[in-house]
């Protein structure tokens, strides 16, 4: 049977970051459950438990949560309410689609003083006779069931005619546990039934694997696979329908007899799928000859970059943003990579040698993208190449440079060309002055040299 396990716990304390310690909530509901075990060790701090459709036969191992307030045990294989008095917070309590047929064994529940609201709607108990009267006269401190507000009146006249209720309660209960026996032994007989059943099958099959249909299978061994196949089908085909339509009681033992049925075929389809998987024929990373193919069975989007600077190539391959970095297998071989992506692979031929040892694989955080930089086995740059060759001149480099060097001879030495000098066409005595008033100076003593023997006479 399945039971309440640790790694469980932890799986459905995610938004606890995992931790069970300080655990106040936690769903454990559709877990094919079968016992009720350890969360009182484990969760002392719970107050919200989802337990709800699982195969749990009995209320146990609970009673130590004091800071319980909600238990939903709803679609379970309960037939009695028990257990329940260490709950001292249980405020709301669903039972909701059970077997209890022991309505008497309410008034455990006496004990928890804070319960409002109690689920009890798909019982057995609820068709007894005076169901709802006893329950409110034996449960003081319930405000609602089964959805329904408890009034005042309705309490009062219930503790009025409680002594009687509460003896049809009895007889109803007595007969309904007289049934269950029944009932119970019915489950077994059908239980040996089923059993023996199934050794009669697997004793045909033997036959029907006898040495004589080996050697046959031997020598025809296409028709006999087939064949067998057929065979199983409808052998299976056949215990379905019976299975289906063979009338049958809703009780604790048939739920769990339909459960353990379904979950034996689902492990059978299983079986028969795994050889399959392993006959589907893988891939061809590598050829005959030696030769590596390109391979991308995920079908993701990649880039490969040749990034000159760093002397590497950059594999950009668009993995799932939120797969697990554990469901990647990264191998950089000298002349390819490989990646598994969920065991699926991702294979890339690279234009040069590289250095597996010096290879790095990263994930985006934003994207997800791995990221792998794989450094070049040759350890040549480049960058560098190109500087080096720049540095040679060109004919035409040259040419240019002798102009340049001309150019400069006409500032440094103009004597060689025939053109006029544009500093020398003023004459040098004009240009002696530091200044205009010492120039306009010279000009009149030049002037009066010259008109020594001028007379100025007004008259004239």
């Amino acid at each position: 049977f399945l039971s309440v396990t640790e790694d469980l716990v932890r799986r459905r304390a995610e938004h606890n970051n995992c931790e069970i310690f300080s655990l106040e909530e936690i769903s454990l509901h559709q877990q094919e459950i079968e016992k009720l075990e350890y969360l009182d060790k484990w969760c002392r701090d719970l107050k919200i438990l989802y337990l709800q459709n699982n195969l749990i036969p009995k209320i146990e191992n609970v009673g130590k949560l004091k800071k319980l307030e909600y238990l939903n045990l709803a679609l379970n294989n309960i037939e009695k309410i028990e257990n329940l008095e260490g709950c001292e917070d249980l405020k709301k309590l669903d039972l909701t689609a059970n077997f209890i047929g022991e309505l008497s064994s309410i008034e455990t529940l006496k004990y928890n003083i804070h319960l409002k609201e109690l689920f009890l709607v798909g019982n057995p108990c609820t068709e007894f006779q005076g169901y709802r009267q006893f329950v409110v006269a034996t449960l003081h401190q319930l405000k609602y069931l089964d959805s329904k507000e408890i009034e005042r009146s309705e309490r009062i006249q219930a503790l009025q005619n409680y002594p009687e209720v509460k003896q049809k309660i009895k007889e109803q209960e007595q007969s309904y546990l007289l049934k269950r026996a029944k009932e119970k032994e019915e489950a077994q007989r059908r239980m040996h039934e089923r059993k023996d059943r199934k050794e009669k099958q697997v004793e045909a099959k033997l036959g029907f694997d006898s040495p004589g249909s080996l050697q046959n299978k031997e020598n025809h061994q296409s028709e006999g696979e087939t064949e067998k196949e057929t065979w199983r089908m409808v052998e299976d085909d056949e215990e379905d329908r019976r299975f289906w339509e063979e009338p049958t009681p809703y009780t604790p033992e048939s739920r769990l007899e339909t459960h353990r049925y379904i979950e034996e075929k689902r492990k059978a389809k299983d079986n028969i799928r795994e050889p399959k998987k392993r006959e589907k024929l893988l891939p061809t990373l590598v050829t005959a000859e030696g030769k590596v193919l390109n391979v991308n069975v995920p079908k993701l989007h990649f880039s490969l970059k040749d990034d000159e600077e760093n002397n590497q190539f950059i594999l950009d391959l668009s993995v799932y943003r939120h797969l697990d970095t554990s469901l990647l297998d990264v191998d950089v071989q000298t002349t390819y990579i490989r990646v598994l992506v969920k065991g699926k692979p991702f294979q890339l031929v690279l234009p040069e040698e590289v250095k597996p040892d010096s290879t790095s694989a990263k994930r985006s955080q934003t994207t997800g993208h791995l990221v792998v930089s794989m450094p070049k086995a040759k350890e040549i740059i480049l960058a560098k190449q190109k500087l080096s060759t720049s540095i040679k001149p060109s004919d035409t480099m040259q040419k240019n440079a002798r102009r340049t060097g001309q150019v400069e001879k006409l500032e440094v030495d103009p004597s060689k060309y025939s053109f006029p000098d544009v500093t020398k066409i003023i004459q040098e005595k004009e240009r002696i002055g530091q200044g205009p008033i010492r120039l306009q100076a010279e000009k009149i003593s030049e002037t009066k040299k010259n008109y020594i023997d001028f007379e100025d006479n007004e008259d004239v």
